[in-house]
């Protein structure tokens, strides 16, 4: 088996993994800011770094994942005040939405989930070092500032050079600022916003430096992979490694990892576009499997445009997995077969599950065929590929109650009526009464429902 290539973004190439402990790996991803329902972005992040981890466990390492919640900032502020709610409150109530919303794509918890008000003192205290070590100073206007300048690499995550970068953008003119583009790291306190206690005073953190507080907390100061929306790339995660190396004197991540974009109509989904579909939203029409496989059917790193007609062929793709695994008990292999290790390459190819679940339809294919010329070897083969679906977090459900079930079809009739419909078109058959038989499979076909005969057995699906 080869092994395990990751595209870094900050070497812009795929490198073997080499974990910093051997056997482990520390893996950290910025969360959502909890101030509304998530969207098919966020979803995205989900299904992605949920994958990357099962992947991981799958190649036998311990994993701690570490993904964040930001819970104060200026969004969240703002609807605090347009809901008459309390931040607290607000945020609490997105949380859980989120956990839902998880629960639906079958996205395993990760191992800590810090919030950014419970890490205050983390964050005073990276401030503080900054500040001392000559990276950070105090404006005018009592805010805390990072001096980009102060720190050589900046911008080589992103591959800006801040010369270039001054030279060519315009930049709003802050006179409490040293540099245009050095970024806060602590705002003072503005009236009737929440605040807490600093040595420069009462106030609450930047967004940047809330990461950098929670990631080395939980990980250290040098860990394994780093990863978030490829949006977060500049200037967030140059901000994070530019402030977290300056504080500990140590590199902070050795693999970078960012997800391409969700799109609309070839435009990115995004709140302020105005073109995004929350989870919960789709959720009503198609199931979370569903949803998870229309992420996964694209490399991570690649663009994901959505639309009714992507869901749909991840719907009929799942169908057609599901009904390979009907009636069919698995037998566990006790050979690794072809399938298995072609997945694993795929998967070992910087995680691309578009090419591992193309080899679990062909295993699909053939399992279809072994089903009547070789029943062992085709519970084997069931077995590998209900294993190769494991780390893609696919095909946990009962193949009986996926196909049959009514979620997004606008089904106008039941379990228990088609299972009496089959019921009478057997007695018609018994009695040799074709025309009833037709007529029966013809009308539930009309309903959505798809008869599938099999000697004198009757099977159905949506």
């Amino acid at each position: 088996m080869n092994r395990l290539k990751i595209y870094n973004t900050l070497s812009r190439q795929k490198e073997v993994f080499i974990p910093i402990e051997e056997g482990k790996v520390g893996l950290y991803v910025c969360g959502m800011t909890v101030y509304d329902f998530c969207h098919l972005g966020h979803a995205r992040v989900m299904v992605v770094f949920d994958v990357v981890v099962r992947y991981l466990k799958y190649l036998g390492y311990n994993v701690k994942y570490v993904r964040n919640v930001t819970d104060i900032d200026d969004k969240i502020i703002a609807r605090a005040l347009e809901t008459n709610e309390d931040f607290s409150k607000l945020t609490q109530r997105f949380i859980d939405e989120m956990h839902q919303d998880e629960a639906a794509l079958n996205v395993h918890k990760p191992n800590l989930e810090p919030l950014a008000t419970e890490s205050i003192d983390d964050i005073v205290n990276m401030i503080k070092a900054l500040i001392d070590k000559g990276h950070a100073y105090i404006g005018n206007n009592g805010d805390a500032y990072y001096s980009v300048e102060s720190f050589g690499d900046y911008g080589k995550l992103s591959g800006r050079e801040l010369d270039d970068m001054q030279a060519g953008e315009r930049v709003d003119i802050d006179i409490n600022k040293r540099n245009p583009f050095d970024f806060v790291l602590w705002k003072s306190a503005k009236p009737d916003e929440p605040s807490w206690a600093s040595p420069w005073g009462e106030g609450r953190p930047g967004w940047h430096i809330e990461c950098s507080a929670m990631s080395t907390r939980c990980l250290g100061n040098h860990f394994d992979i780093h990863g978030g929306g490829m949006d977060l790339q500049f200037p967030h995660h140059e901000n994070e490694i530019a402030q977290s190396q300056a504080a500990t004197g140590e590199r902070f991540v050795n693999t970078w990892m960012h997800n391409g974009f969700v799109r609309t109509d070839d435009e990115k989904m995004s709140k302020s576009r105005g073109n995004f579909f929350t989870v919960r939203d789709v959720l009503k029409r198609y199931r979370g499997e569903e949803i998870r496989f229309f992420v996964l059917s694209s490399h991570y790193r690649s663009p994901l445009n959505y639309s009714d007609e992507q869901l749909n062929e991840a719907r009929s793709a799942l169908e057609r997995l599901y009904t390979a695994l009907r009636s069919i008990e698995p037998m566990v292999n006790d050979v690794k077969s072809d399938y298995v290790r072609r997945f694993e390459d795929a998967m070992n190819d910087d995680f691309n599950s578009a090419k591992a679940i193309s080899v679990m339809f062909e295993c699909a294919n053939e399992l279809n065929k072994l089903k009547t010329s070789n029943p062992q070897l085709a519970a084997k083969t069931a077995s590998d590929l209900l294993l190769m679906a494991q780390p893609l977090g696919l095909l946990s459900e009962n193949p009986e109650t996926f196909l049959q079930s009514t979620v997004g079809t606008n089904a106008a009739i039941s379990n228990e009526e088609i299972d009496t419909e089959i019921n009478k078109r057997l007695q018609a058959k018994s009695d040799k009464n074709w025309a009833l038989a037709d007529q029966i499979r013809d009308e539930l076909n009309a309903q959505g429902v798809i008869l599938e005969d099999s000697g004198k057995k009757t099977t159905w699906r949506r």
